[in-house]
């Protein structure tokens, strides 16, 4: 009877590993793909926050400078109510000035006797989850709403 030896366990086997050349490679393309997901994801996500900050900022000083859109002769006779032609005038030269920085694709500006609403629209597009599929991108709507008040 012959003795066998058995291998320890720091022990390299040549023909158990054979097998396994080029996996980590595999492993590490593997993760690169996750990684370029992950960065394409958060790349994109931030340009949302961003497109979305500079829409709400901009449907907020619109409305706001609508609201000084006031009817002169209701605030004479002690009324307080919006002119809704001029609201909407000055409102959409609101937007006109800040467009410049903002690509808009709508605006839609409403106003009555109490209160004018602005609504603004932008498609965006994406930047590296594009390369990855969909290409259609999605459109972001921003609502803001201001009427007068008394101090």
């Amino acid at each position: 009877m012959s003795a066998r030896r058995i291998p320890s366990r720091g022990s390299f086997n040549a023909s158990s590993h054979m097998n396994e050349r080029g996996s980590t490679t595999i492993f590490v393309l593997g993760l690169c793909v996750v990684v370029l997901f992950v960065g394409g994801l958060s790349v994109d996500f931030w340009r949302v926050i961003a497109a979305r900050r500079a829409l709400a900022a901009m449907a907020d000083s619109a409305a706001a400078a609508g609201a000084n859109g006031v009817d002169l002769s209701a605030l004479r006779s002690g009324a307080l109510a919006l002119n809704p032609s001029r609201a909407r005038q000055l409102a959409g030269d609101q937007i006109a000035r800040s467009s410049d920085v903002v690509r808009v694709q709508s605006v839609v500006i409403d106003s009555d006797t109490t209160a004018v609403r602005v609504t603004v629209s932008q498609h965006i597009e994406f930047s590296l989850l594009g390369l990855l599929g969909d290409h259609q991108g999605f459109t972001i709507t921003v609502s803001a709403a201001g009427s007068p008040r008394r101090n």
